[in-house]
């Protein structure tokens, strides 16, 4: 009999350990894989909401400024917003010259789409451009008079269509690169006096 109580304290069986070990293994395995999908998701999401803000905050930039455009406070013969089918100039006297200052380069914005490099630039009179947004797939803008329909004439325009679509920086393995659109059109109010 006392050989049998001896054998029970000795510890674990080499199967008993083996199993348990196993057991450990399965269980460390679905943590981790867990884990790394779980990174994974949380990275895929960080860029998607880049991305809006990306196209969401280059709109409301342009927006603002565009709003601005054909500010007039001395009166003047300019017009707010020029028509060209590459870049959106908008123009506003806000020194109150009653024209463009050409030495003052707040008085005159222009956005353009830089499709070399997937970015929208913005340049402040004859200063150098600056990237406003990057990875942006397609910036487009229609000029449209006050009835609401496309014009190409420079002294029609009284609202502007702007969209903005932009991608992920990163690839994603399982959807490519997506992208978000996004778009306004704006009537500035100095542009229907």
């Amino acid at each position: 009999m006392k050989r049998s109580r001896l054998r029970r304290n000795c510890g674990f069986s080499l199967v008993e350990m083996l199993v348990a070990m196993g057991i450990g293994m399965l269980i460390l395995a679905a943590v981790t894989t867990t884990f790394i999908s779980q990174g994974k998701f949380y990275s895929g999401q960080e860029q998607v909401n880049e991305m809006e803000q990306n196209a969401r905050g280059a709109l409301d930039v342009i927006a603002r400024e565009l709003k601005m455009a054909g500010y007039k406070p001395a009166g003047g013969t300019f017009d707010g917003v020029t028509y060209s089918s590459s870049q959106l100039e908008i123009r506003a006297d806000f020194d109150a010259s009653g024209g463009i200052n050409s030495s003052t380069t707040t008085e005159r914005i222009t956005y353009a789409y830089d499709s070399a490099n997937k970015q929208i630039t913005r340049k402040m009179g004859t200063g150098t451009a600056e990237v406003l947004a990057d990875n942006i797939t397609a910036f487009t803008f229609e000029y449209l008079n006050a009835a609401g329909n496309a014009t190409t004439t420079t002294a029609e325009i009284r609202q502007v269509r702007i969209t903005v679509t932009a991608k992920t920086a990163k690839l994603d393995v399982n959807y490519g690169y997506p992208t978000y659109t996004v778009s306004a059109t704006i009537t500035p109010i100095n542009l229907a006096l």
